[in-house]
């Protein structure tokens, strides 16, 4: 059965004045947000058909013209950052008489922001996924299980019984017939090792002398009688035979030149370090002397020798020997110029 069309009481009403206009024919199509492969394409376009330059555009934005340029061409390593960059294009579309929002999204669309995270597609599960929740489920009965089995066993090793006690060894009686041992004699003691001997105590070369010559002149002093040589006293070693009678050069000299009036050598014997000091104690020489090398004394009053060992220097006074110098400190004005 056909019923009327209810109208609501309208009557006349033309549809076609409710479209939008359409070009006369010959005439250009305007451009639009979705002219172009770009959103600066299409503003580029919009602002041409409706004849503007970039400068008028620029003033009526306030936008520099380079960062309009800049749009238009899609080239965004001219632009500042992106929240600006949106900022530019609205306030373009707007001036241009066009939609800021749609502008905005074209360039969106067509310039994606690599920090902005991807939407997940529609239609897909995001719950859990069932697999992770069974390998869970199976991981916790197997701790549970590992736990109850040890729980088990030490209930279990508590329960048994302890173990017999140890039986004690049998005394074994000593066989019929068998001859008693003899008795065990302990050695005497060992002598100590080596390593563990006390060294012979240290004595300062010349002091003992020292000690009986004073001794010797105390009593002098007091008019009692020279007490009689203690047989510990050292007696100072005869000089070694192989001792040079005169002077022979037979190394480096060093100290004070040969053109002087001082006539002392000190010549090493065999390795030995000289140390000269002078009466305030400043270093005049001092070096390791190989055998043969000598010092030539300087003609100074105080002057002081020290070696380290007692034969390893020889004095020699005007080409003569005058012996070896002793250890410790010696004042070499007792040898003479």
């Amino acid at each position: 059965m056909n019923m009327p069309l209810d109208t609501g009481g309208l009557t006349g009403i033309d549809f076609r004045a409710q479209e939008s206009p359409l070009p006369a024919a010959g005439e250009p199509v305007p451009p639009s947000l979705r002219s172009g492969d770009s959103v600066g394409a299409a503003l580029r376009a919009v602002r041409e058909f409706k004849g503007l330059s970039v400068e008028q555009v620029a003033a009526d934005t306030r936008v520099r013209r380079a960062y309009l340029t800049a749009i238009e061409d899609m080239r965004f390593d001219a632009l500042p950052s992106r929240p600006f960059t949106i900022g530019y294009i609205r306030a373009y579309a707007a001036a241009l008489g066009l939609d800021g929002a749609a502008a905005v999204e074209r360039f969106r669309d067509d310039s994606p922001d690599p920090d902005q995270s991807l939407r997940g597609p529609v239609g897909v599960d995001q719950g859990r996924d069932p697999r992770m929740v069974l390998m869970v489920v199976a991981g916790a009965l197997v701790i549970a299980a590992i736990v109850i089995w040890n729980v088990a066993q030490r209930i279990l090793s508590k329960n048994e019984p302890p173990p017999p006690p140890i039986a004690a060894a049998p005394v074994l009686a000593p066989a019929v017939g068998a001859a008693p041992a003899a008795p065990f004699a302990l050695g005497g003691p060992l002598p100590a090792p080596v390593e563990s001997t006390t060294p012979p105590p240290y004595e300062t070369p010349g002091l003992q002398a020292a000690t009986a010559k004073a001794s010797e002149k105390a009593a002098t002093e007091r008019g009692d009688a020279p007490p009689a040589p203690s047989a510990a006293v050292a007696r100072p070693a005869p000089p070694p035979a192989d001792l040079a009678a005169a002077y022979t050069v037979k190394g480096e000299v060093y100290g004070a030149p040969a053109a002087e009036s001082s006539s002392l050598i000190l010549q090493a014997r065999k390795a030995a370090t000289l140390v000269v000091r002078g009466p305030d104690g400043s270093v005049y020489f001092a070096r390791q002397l190989t055998a043969g090398e000598a010092y030539r004394v300087p003609a100074l009053a105080g002057l002081v020798a020290d070696v380290a060992e007692a034969d390893s220097v020889q004095v020699f006074s005007g080409g003569a020997s005058r012996g070896l110098l002793p250890s410790g400190v010696s004042p070499v004005s007792k040898f003479g110029q």
